[in-house]
């Protein structure tokens, strides 16, 4: 193992084993699964009127896929119709007029993300207009983040370069898997080359940074398999990598149900797969970011983590500070302040809202002051792997471990099983615990301790 990072990642499959394998990511807390139709437009409005003028970040959901990937959850439209895309963007440009008579002037954006679905299903012209909109009522910010998902089987060099031109620059590819037993099983039929086009178009554009996804789990999956797919990801040179496990509910995702059960592998073989990606990841000398994601050690990921300034939010780990977010789009979900809002979910009622001049908001969460500082202290666990008991006592106004007497007591068990270091003052989440993070942040979460909920997690690991 790398002696560089050997004291910042410890890969222990037993204890693994023996906690709860599902849990919430906390990109948000409390998390989508408690918000509510009692939330309206109305007190979203509320929010946006009383914020304090600050940089904002914009993240806009384009739903739409040419086709369908069979593992996806996602909340995506399949058509090979780009007239769809012109209807829709129309009323993009309704909503944002909506979300502009609430905002003064032309707030900075410090962060952009255009998000899917497949965002790159729009063709030049679509997102040259959706970019126009985007300036007509936001100032984009020199040093801001500006990203993109791509899909790599629809986007030529020249398609990057005008992204690039646009103002992205950052951007995150979809590779799952390069083999293609694997690929023909998931239906996603895609190649090194395409790949490498897309990648080496946007280093030519001067994207800042290049994420790409994988997922382990899928059907037909080795640790030969995945071991070749490594070998081919790697020699791309991608800054950051967020590799996820592959969740298989076909209950919950039509999808799913072309995937052939028998060809999952099972969760000795997924974790045999985690742990060499994670110990060859090092080795290459990616840091081990949190959770699911690694980056180059020079990075602004890794930056932040060294810095003590990440964050995370709706698109995963982020560097800047934690802005609120306007969000536009099918089900996109937004944060000003203290809440939570979420737009409709179906095509029809979004249209409808939009049709009927209101903010196509369907629910949403208004935090109490309980829920903002257990925010805060799973933020600081997820992004600073650690806390010092005396930030949080001003909020509790008592002592912290009187507050959080019944959290102590599960946090003991979890020191004893190595995850943890407590003492009277705080604690430091240790090497092993770091990829539990998620099971570590679990215990502050009043709504998973006291609330019932349907929701159905991801696995922790």
């Amino acid at each position: 193992m790398n002696t560089q990072h050997a004291q910042e990642i410890l890969f222990d499959r037993k204890l693994i084993a023996s906690l709860p394998a599902n849990g919430p990511r906390y990109t948000s807390y409390p998390t989508a699964d408690r918000f509510h139709a009692g939330f309206t437009a109305d007190d979203y409005i509320q929010a946006v009127q009383q914020r304090a003028a600050s940089p904002l970040s914009l993240y806009i959901h384009i739903p739409f896929c040419n086709t369908i990937c069979y593992y996806c959850g996602c909340n995506k439209i399949i058509t090979k119709d780009t007239g769809r895309a012109d209807q829709y963007l129309g009323y993009l440009k309704k909503e944002f007029a909506l979300q502009a008579e609430l905002l003064s002037g032309k707030p900075e954006l410090a962060q952009l993300h255009f998000g899917g679905g497949t965002p790159t299903f729009l063709s030049d012209a679509q997102l040259d207009f959706v970019f126009d909109t985007i300036r007509r009522h936001f100032t984009l910010m020199p040093q801001g983040e500006y990203s993109i998902e791509i899909d790599p089987r629809k986007v030529s060099r020249e398609s990057v370069l005008f992204l690039g031109s646009l103002g992205f620059n950052r951007m995150s590819v979809g590779i799952q898997d390069f083999d293609p037993q694997v690929q023909q099983a998931v239906n996603r039929i895609q190649s090194e080359e395409e790949t490498r086009i897309v990648i080496d178009a946007a280093r030519e554009a001067g994207f800042q940074s290049v994420s790409v996804d994988l997922i382990y789990g899928l059907p037909h999956q080795t640790p030969a398999t995945m071991q070749q797919t490594l070998d081919k990801v790697l020699a791309l040179g991608p800054d950051r990598l967020a590799v996820y496990h592959y969740a298989h509910l076909p209950h919950i995702f039509k999808p799913q149900r072309r995937i052939d059960t028998n060809a999952v592998p099972s969760s000795n073989t997924k974790l045999d797969m985690l742990q060499q990606i994670v110990q060859r990841l090092d080795s290459e000398g990616y840091v081990f970011i949190g959770m699911d994601h690694f980056a180059k050690p020079q990075d602004e990921l890794a930056l932040a983590l060294r810095q003590g300034r990440l964050q995370r939010n709706f698109q995963g780990y982020s560097t800047h500070a934690d802005c609120d977010l306007i969000a536009v789009g099918l089900s996109s979900i937004g944060k000003i302040g203290r809440i939570y809002s979420q737009n409709q979910r179906h095509l029809d009622d979004y249209y409808a809202d939009l049709d009927a001049g209101r903010l196509p908001i369907f629910r949403g969460y208004s935090l109490n002051d309980d829920d903002l500082l257990r925010r805060r202290i799973i933020q600081d666990l997820m992004c600073r792997f650690g806390l010092d008991f005396a930030r949080y006592e001003a909020e509790c106004r008592q002592p912290f471990a009187q507050y959080f007497a019944a959290e102590l007591a599960d946090l003991a068990q979890l020191a004893a099983k190595g995850l943890v270091e407590l003492n009277g003052s705080g604690l430091r989440v240790t090497p092993k615990g770091r990829f539990l993070i998620r099971n570590i942040a679990m215990v502050f979460d009043f709504h998973l301790r006291h609330r019932n909920t349907a929701a159905k997690y991801s696995q922790t690991v």
